[in-house]
């Protein structure tokens, strides 16, 4: 029985002792200093080698302003533990904060001091001074420690300090010291140095990264400064710049063509084909296997059809590839977009879906009869029949719940949902999608619940919403003047209502697809005399000033719409591609 109690009592001791350190630690979050004090001084004075309690109880008396604890404790600590001269800092810092400064720079220089004779303390002397904000100090430890051991490296450190200081182009130059020293530290940086850099080619800050670079190169030639400079100019899309850097690194390395694929890859979703093209005929020329030639292939075929080449011309070199690669695995993307092109451009809907029903027979992985399914339902929904096309996106929607595929699968039941005017079940679809580990999904989820919440509330039979959904429907079908029409209806009865805007944007979008731009013209036109404020202003500045720019040839009207969007619409995602058009129009040297 006494074992039992000893066992118990020994037991019942460690659990307190444990939950000590936690109590102690909950003071303190909660401000309640003077009793996370009390439990710190207990735990300091059994485990004085435990410098994270000293340090909180340091912490605690600096917030109770007790400097003289901390003047005690400090030197008693330094008896004990000669090599702690970290905390000679936190001796100066209790010091300036009581307006003593002599006394404060007086420990601060005895610090940086200890760094000459114990390089391998400058770390803690540092983090010590860049804990209490004393930033330039901080640096001084960080740089002389680096200064007398070349085997360490404080540059993230540094890099850190500039950027808290706003010395953006020093806090450049530091990510790049510490890329030079190992290249492992490229994700890190571009990770960092993405916060301080935009899309504008002329922010100051990316003008003085891209200086930098270039002297880098000039200086001392790397790989790495390539591909930064390469990864900047993605950021400010501007890809035939990255295209030329990518080139040097395969020039130089002949490495794989992934980088000029991918430029490839997201110049053609920002509909910039005619450097997706440049990509891919430089792939296509360096291919050394069928796998890359086919991609390169593929994507040029894609840019013959959205620069609207002739269906027969599209249909002929589809064949072309049909016949080198056949119709097996190694060709089903290829397979897969002719089925697209036969349904949404040769309007050969039926055709189109035996040829995805003979792709599925292929021995497919899971991920891809997912994209071959989706690429089925979406046809079926082209047929309106939207009951077979909600049965293949639920399967794949159930087969592949956390991959994006999956996701791309529930929206769409949500779309088809709202094409059918099941709002109730669509917007039940599209809260889930919030959290969407794709971006892009997440935000046309976002735009299609707000289309559905902004539009319902003044309307609870839904007329002019459901009448909206039949026109985007009859837009996906490619029936444009129907959809005009239908959009028409919505205009000329539900004037004031909520979704006017909407309608007459996607009414002025129809019109740009038929060619009747002065028709689009007076749309964007009557959604700024609308309301300025609305949402959808700034976009139709936007599109009629490249309206202006590119189909009615009237710069002087582009320009003044361009800089409405500067002015009027700072917070606009329009910003930089307005201003730099405006710039140029303007007759501005561009970099």
């Amino acid at each position: 029985m006494r074992t039992i109690l000893f066992l118990f009592f020994c037991f019942f001791s460690l659990q307190l002792s444990a939950q000590e350190p936690q109590l102690a630690y909950q003071y303190f979050r909660n401000g309640k200093y003077e009793k996370a004090a009390s439990i710190y001084k207990t735990l300091h004075e059994k485990h004085s080698y435990n410098t994270n309690y000293l340090n909180y109880l340091i912490d605690c008396y600096l917030q109770l302003e007790n400097f003289e604890a901390i003047n005690t404790i400090v030197h008693q600590q330094l008896e004990k533990y000669p090599n702690q001269k970290y905390l000679y800092v936190e001796l100066g810092y209790s010091f300036q904060l009581q307006h003593i400064q002599e006394k404060a720079t007086i420990f601060y220089k005895k610090a940086l001091n200890s760094i000459t004779k114990s390089p391998n303390i400058g770390y803690l002397v540092g983090k010590t001074f860049q804990n209490n904000h004393l930033l330039n100090y901080a640096l001084a430890a960080y740089k002389k420690a680096m200064d007398l051991n070349p085997a360490v490296n404080y540059n993230f450190q540094i890099a850190f300090i500039y950027g808290e200081k706003g010395e953006i182009e020093n806090m450049f130059h530091a990510y790049l010291e510490l890329v030079s020293s190992n290249e492992n530290y490229m994700a890190t940086a571009k990770n960092y140095i993405g916060k301080f850099i935009s899309e504008d080619p002329e922010n100051k800050h990316n003008i003085s990264l891209k200086k930098l670079l270039l002297k880098r190169m000039q200086n001392n030639p790397k790989n790495s400064w390539n591909e930064l400079l390469s990864w900047l100019f993605m950021q400010q899309k501007e890809y035939n710049k990255a295209l030329v850097q990518e080139k040097a690194l395969y020039k130089r390395n002949l490495s794989d063509l992934n980088n000029i694929i991918e430029i490839g890859k997201i110049a053609f979703k920002d509909a910039s084909y005619e450097n997706s093209k440049n990509c891919f005929n430089y792939v296509l020329t360096n291919a050394t296997n069928v796998e890359t030639e086919l991609i390169a292939k593929l994507y040029l075929l894609k840019i013959n059809l959205k620069t609207n080449a002739s269906n027969e011309i599209i249909e002929t070199k589809f064949q072309e590839l049909f016949t080198k690669y056949g119709k097996g695995v190694g060709s089903i993307n290829i397979q897969i977009s002719y089925a697209d092109f036969l349904a949404f451009k040769k309007e050969e809907p039926n055709k189109a879906i035996l040829v995805l029903k003979e792709v599925l027979k292929l021995p497919v992985n899971l991920f891809q009869k997912g994209t071959i399914k989706i690429k089925l339902a979406d046809i079926l929904v082209f047929t309106n029949k939207f009951n077979s096309a909600l049965i293949y996106y639920t399967q794949v929607q159930n087969d592949l719940k956390n991959h994006t595929i999956g996701q791309l699968a529930r929206f769409k039941i949500a779309q088809t949902s709202y094409f059918k005017g099941d709002f109730k079940w669509a917007q039940s679809q599209l809260k889930v999608l919030k959290n969407s580990t794709s971006q892009l999904i997440a935000n046309d989820a976002l735009d299609l619940n707000l289309l559905i919440t902004d539009n319902a509330v003044k309307d609870s039979l839904k007329i002019a919403l459901k009448t909206y959904a039949i026109a985007d429907l009859l837009s996906f079908q490619n029936k444009n003047k129907q959809a005009i029409d239908t959009l028409q209806l919505v205009l000329t009865n539900y004037k004031g209502h909520p979704i006017e805007d909407e309608a007459l944007f996607k009414q002025a979008q129809l019109f740009e697809r038929i060619n009747q731009f002065y028709k689009a013209e007076n749309n964007y036109l009557q959604i700024i005399k609308l309301n300025k404020d609305d949402i959808l202003a700034d976009d139709a500045y936007y599109y009629v000033a490249e309206l202006y720019l590119n189909k009615l040839n009237n710069i002087e009207k582009a320009k003044e719409y361009y800089r409405k969007i500067i002015f009027e619409y700072p917070s606009s995602i329009y910003l930089v591609d307005a201003r730099k058009k405006f710039r140029k129009l303007r007759g501005d040297k561009i970099n």
